[in-house]
């Protein structure tokens, strides 16, 4: 047996092992498990996640109205109104974005088990965010990252990450788009007997409760309630996940949460000849779609992350509208801040259009910018790469062939999702990964994407009747 395949036979051993999680007490089910179980079994209150965080400098970010972007908002609006946009500022965070809540809990978490170090599997701003972490607590810290195509090229943003966390005392291990990332990452946990700080575990989740709960308050206590809509860049689900748990917490049951993604639609993510062509490395299609249908493709057994069962609405827009965007918050807002955030704030001044002035809109994070994360070098590289950079209607926009920016604020636009497809792909990969599910499982199904058992069950007619399952 080869050393991939003896290691791939043994992942789920080793990752009990890192995270000292056994995730088959909590399974009950073919499909089912014991969510609630499992997230409250981190061993960690919401009180106690806060003092985690409030020790190691993370958190009780500043809350920023956009008053000049809500103004133009109102007057590009067909309408006349539009909600007043407000921005969780997570660039305050030590390395700069709202991903250091979910490192800090993991970080805390392995230090008091007694690892002596932590892994992460990620492009970047999650890996500056466990580097900056385990070195406020004396831990080591190895980051994974997928930086270069075949041809030895690396992706601005990512590069400047892997930097990042170098700055922080990491040991970076850059590879090449492809298989071999959960691999590597499994054969260093194992190498190393580190913590395993996925981005997936409860802990991660855990500790973006309190962005959410953050919000909830903060915006309560300026405006006398809660917001209307939380819009949130959605990727592998987490951030979603953890807020809106947060925003249940504080009480604010009615607000709508939102996920958002760039339209990188026809790029293949694991592809050598696709991997330069796109300039978001997170926050995009390319995972936002997978793991909203099937979240537990992740590197642990059961993701904490399960981004339709808090999904209100799921939009779509163009890079070029993030860029763009992005130059409208730094010189009408004076902030410049990185794409991820950006990427919700886009849809964001669409959706507050649609709203009348006196609710409100929450832009959920925003993240620091730096030289490779700046539009200038992402739009740089794009060219080098044979894409091409226009001024124009982001309508027209082919992920990988052009960037099209828009020609006025009011060609910004939210292009919904609908959420029924995405429940019945996340339905018909349960059964086809499990097989088909008992009334324990169906029930679990319902929860899952926050629908109804009738809806599931249907779904499985249809499924059926139409021969895929």
């Amino acid at each position: 047996m080869s050393r991939y395949k003896e290691i791939m036979a043994r992942k789920n051993e080793i990752m009990k092992k890192s995270l000292g999680i056994d995730y088959e007490r909590f399974e009950s089910g073919s499909i089912a498990f014991d969510y609630e179980r499992m997230m409250k079994e981190t061993g960690y209150s919401l009180e106690e996640i806060i003092e985690i965080q409030r020790e190691a400098n993370v958190g009780n970010t500043p809350l920023i109205e956009l008053k000049n972007l809500t103004e133009l908002a109102r007057k590009v609006s067909p309408t006349g109104k539009a909600a007043r946009i407000f921005i969780k500022d997570e660039a305050c965070n030590p390395s700069g974005s709202f991903k250091e809540r979910r490192a800090s809990v993991s970080v805390y978490h392995a230090k008091k088990h007694g690892y002596k170090g932590v892994i992460a599997a990620t492009s970047g701003n999650y890996g500056a965010a466990v580097a900056s972490q385990a070195a406020m607590r004396g831990l080591k810290c190895i980051v994974v990252q997928e930086a270069y195509d075949s041809r030895g090229i690396g992706q601005p943003e990512i590069l400047e990450k892997g930097r990042k966390c170098e700055t922080f005392g990491a040991e970076v291990v850059q590879l090449t788009v492809g298989p071999e990332l959960f691999y590597v990452n499994l054969m260093l946990l194992e190498e190393t007997g580190y913590f395993n700080a996925s981005l997936y575990t409860p802990f991660g989740i855990a500790g973006i409760e309190t962005l959410g709960y953050e919000i909830a308050n903060q915006v309560k206590e300026r405006t006398g309630k809660f917001p209307d809509v939380v819009v949130v860049t959605h990727a592998g689900g987490g951030n979603l996940t953890g807020t809106a748990r947060g925003l249940i917490k504080a009480g604010a049951l009615d607000t709508k949460v939102y996920g958002v993604s760039v339209d990188l639609t026809g790029l293949h993510m694991a592809s050598d000849t696709d991997f330069n062509r796109k300039s978001f490395t997170t926050g995009h299609t390319g995972f936002g779609i997978p793991f909203a249908t099937w979240p537990d493709r992740a590197d642990v057994p059961r993701n904490a992350a399960r981004p339709l069962r808090y999904m209100d609405g799921y939009y779509l827009v163009k890079q070029g509208e993030v860029f763009y965007m992005t130059e409208l918050l730094a010189q009408l807002e004076g902030l410049e801040r990185g794409p991820a955030g950006n990427t919700s704030l886009a849809a964001a001044f669409s959706l507050a259009q649609q709203m009348e002035n006196d609710q409100i809109i929450v832009v959920q994070e925003t993240e620091y910018t730096g030289a490779g994360k700046n539009p200038t070098a992402q739009l740089t590289f794009a060219k080098q790469n044979g894409v091409q950079v226009l001024v124009g209607n982001p309508d027209e926009e082919v992920p990988g062939k052009n960037i099209i920016l828009p020609e006025h604020p009011s060609m910004v636009k939210a292009r919904e999702v609908k959420l029924d497809n995405l429940k019945k792909s996340y339905i018909r990969n349960c059964i086809q990964h499990f097989g088909m599910p008992n009334e324990e499982d169906i029930k679990f199904l319902a929860e899952d994407t926050k629908s109804s058992e009738d809806f599931v069950r249907r779904t499985i007619e249809e499924l059926k009747n139409g021969g895929l399952v």
